[in-house]
């Protein structure tokens, strides 16, 4: 199973970084950070209950589709400049 997803961005010359990661069921979070330079720029820390809804969290596919979901999110998030 992947625990997470990392993207490199380049928008209007600057360079991010974008990291989400599953914190598992002992730590039952989907953290997402993006980073400028090294720095953290924005944390973004979603709960299993918020970020899975209707599934189940031994659905191994819904925490996996959650997880895209929120990296894509944030993604779009710096693309759009809501996050710089």
């Amino acid at each position: 199973m992947q625990k997470g997803f990392n993207s490199d961005i380049q928008v209007r010359g600057k360079s991010y970084h974008i990291q989400t990661e599953d914190w598992g069921l002992a730590n039952p979070f989907l953290v997402s950070r993006v980073f400028v330079g090294g720095a953290v720029l924005k944390t973004v820390k979603t709960p299993y209950d918020e970020a899975l809804k209707t599934e189940s969290l031994r659905n191994i596919d819904a925490v996996q589709s959650a997880l895209r979901k929120q990296h894509n999110r944030i993604c779009d998030l710096v693309f759009t400049g809501e996050l710089s």
